[in-house]
């Protein structure tokens, strides 16, 4: 399975994965409310990245993991995000996903922070 040059995980590894995904991020759904900032676009930028590699679908990813990143921004104290923005510059959505595969977060942690903020502005 594969979208614009993003592969997911095999089928054989998505329980392995899964579980690692559970120990290293919803494990820590409990100390959302007092992350900084900063702290908690990181962790969302990556949850996001980390769930869509690991989704076993052909479709439906993005819909589920920004399900998933509502529900942790809620928990945060934050508001359901907009996914306006990202829906406008899927190009530039797709390549941030593509540089998280490779540990690179910024350009995800980039669009978190912009939906963030511009929901903090209304």
């Amino acid at each position: 399975m594969a979208k614009p040059d993003i592969r997911f995980a095999s089928p054989l590894q998505i329980d392995k994965l899964a579980k690692q995904f559970s120990a290293e991020y919803l494990e820590r759904f409990d100390q959302l409310p007092d992350m900084d900032d900063d702290d908690l676009i990181a962790f969302l930028a990556e949850v996001h990245v980390e769930f869509i590699l690991i989704h076993p679908f052909r479709e439906g990813n993005g819909r589920l993991s920004r399900l998933l990143l509502d529900v942790l921004a809620v928990k945060a104290g934050l508001q359901p995000l907009d996914y306006t923005l990202w829906d406008e510059h899927k190009d530039f959505y797709f390549k941030a996903i593509q540089a998280g595969r490779d540990g690179d977060y910024q350009y995800v942690e980039r669009l978190v922070r912009d939906v963030a903020e511009s929901q903090q502005d209304d």
